[in-house]
């Protein structure tokens, strides 16, 4: 039986959603080869950039292994456009959810209320891979761990048929994509700039200063130019497109563990005018390869004696280590009771309903509904490691029931949510396609990000898999600024509009 569908572009077969319908007047004026010379021109100029990935890892750790053959993330030209009301929404329930994250990351690691108070199970926590008891006591600028977090958004029909927004996972150590939010839009500016004269398209494109500007409010020093480095595994990690991108657009080094020493309880790089001291390390290297003197003793990604610096309070690593313990699938059921606890509020955002294996009811019920949940690694991560039961065979599902019954505590089990819609220009013309959003939440004195995010768009029909390991694409993400469209605006009040959202930094 086919599930309800809910298509962000059109609200029946014959009607058009309000925020949608400026482009799709601009959209039906378009003739089919103008739309395929401008997706070829699209993909030679991101190949000429090298915006690309490895297809074997899809999650930013910093682990080498992750690395595989380089190719081109496909780009999709009909974007993704939220209303402003949405937006507003949506943007109160991430904040109020990564102020809880990084409110339950500082309690984890002092004085652990939450456990006293039998919220979350002890073992949850202490047993779970990323705790870091090397953290416990320190204390870190601002009681900030997650700098940079991605939330991962999707929308689903409820019973009314209307979509409705839910977080599916919070990824809180070293999210990735961003760069590819910021390259969509310059493209879709430089493919079709009449759409931004005839459309009030939030901008996204001071993302790097708002990210710079987080980076240095968590610095230890009391220096007016705190000195801040992007530190990367190498260019054979899967996002170094994305490090280097991004060092570039704060004007700021991009460095390797080699370019690091640790002297007299302080972190230097080297340069060619001698050591310079580092106060902030926007880190894109995993916990475990940081460190050789504390973590992984054969890792050269690192700095040796880098944790004693941190934990001194000499340098500040954003992310914090530890952060790993937030963002665990066995930790993310437990995220709608942090934010009642540390904040007395309701979430604003709610979670996908979660079966934890490791409960025995939980378990039952899991191993009975195998074909129509999607199971997931505690773990997993890119779209690795799961199980999406009504696309999966017979045979698939028995190997991954030995493999819950083996180790049910290392998955959780979700309903097979119908992920919206989208229209996408695929080989065949204009087809729906499943996606989802990755917003960017920045916490430093303040917590703010940019309207918008990066869009994945599942590019093979009927697939719920939007990762780019796994064939997935992605769509500029357009927040209107206001819910009343003017088509016709002019060119210059456009501009003007950016231009005064950039200049009030894009926070709210």
């Amino acid at each position: 039986m086919s599930r309800p569908m809910f298509d962000e572009m059109n609200a029946t077969a014959s009607s058009v959603r309000e925020h949608y319908q400026a482009y799709q007047r601009w959209l039906a004026r378009q003739p089919d080869p103008v739309m395929q010379a401008r997706r070829a021109e699209a993909e030679m100029i991101f190949r000429r950039v090298g915006i690309t990935f490895a297809v074997y890892g899809d999650k930013d750790d910093g682990n080498p292994d992750n690395g595989g053959t380089e190719r081109l993330i496909p780009f999709d030209l009909i974007p993704r456009i939220i209303p402003a009301h949405e937006w507003a929404s949506m943007e109160k329930g991430l904040i109020q959810r990564v102020t809880a994250l990084n409110r339950f990351i500082h309690d984890v690691y002092h004085d652990q209320e939450i456990i006293k108070a039998g919220v979350i199970p002890s073992e949850q926590i202490f047993q779970n891979a990323q705790f870091r008891p090397e953290m416990m006591g320190v204390e870190v600028p601002g009681n900030i761990y997650s700098h940079i977090s991605g939330i991962d958004i999707v929308r689903a029909p409820n019973a009314q048929g209307e979509g409705e927004y839910y977080v599916l996972e919070d990824n809180l150590r070293v999210p990735s994509g961003v760069s590819y939010m910021l390259e969509d839009r310059k493209m879709m500016m430089r493919l079709f700039p009449d759409l931004f004269s005839e459309n009030r398209v939030a901008p996204v494109a001071h993302y790097p200063d708002l990210l710079l500007e987080t980076l240095r409010d968590n610095s230890p020093a009391h220096r007016a130019e705190p000195t801040v480095v992007v530190l990367t595994p190498g260019m054979y990690n899967s996002a170094y497109f994305e490090h280097a991108f991004l060092a570039q657009q704060m004007g700021v080094e991009l460095v390797e563990g080699q370019d690091l020493f640790v002297k007299d309880n302080f972190v230097y790089m080297r340069t060619t005018r001698g050591p310079k001291r580092v106060d902030v390390i926007y880190r894109r290297v995993d916990d475990d390869f940081l460190d050789p003197l504390a973590f992984r003793p054969t890792s050269t990604l690192g700095c040796a004696g880098l944790l004693n610096v941190y934990r001194s309070g000499n340098v500040a690593l954003c992310n914090a280590i530890g952060t790993g313990v937030a963002d665990d699938k066995s930790i993310y059921p437990y995220v709608p009771k942090m934010i009642e606890f540390y904040l007395g509020e309701k979430p604003i955002l709610k979670n996908v309903p979660t079966y934890m294996c490791r409960n025995e009811d939980d378990l039952q019920y899991t191993l009975a509904n195998m074909k129509d949940l999607v199971i997931k690694e505690v773990h997993g991560a890119g779209g690795y490691g799961m199980l999406v039961g009504p696309a999966a065979t017979q045979a698939e599902i028995e190997d991954f029931r030995k493999a819950v019954l083996a180790n049910p505590a290392g998955y959780i089990a979700q309903p097979t949510l119908s992920l919206s819609t989208c229209p996408t220009y695929v080989e065949s013309g204009i087809a729906p396609r499943h996606i989802d959003l990755r917003p960017f939440v920045l916490s430093g004195k303040t917590v703010q990000m940019v309207p918008g995010g990066l869009t994945r768009v599942a590019l093979k029909d009927g697939s719920l898999v939007v990762n780019s390991s796994q064939g997935g694409g992605t769509k500029d993400t357009w927040v209107l600024e206001d819910d009343a469209h003017a088509p016709g605006q002019s060119q210059t009040q456009s501009q003007s509009g950016q231009s005064q959202s950039q200049s009030q930094g894009g926070s709210k």
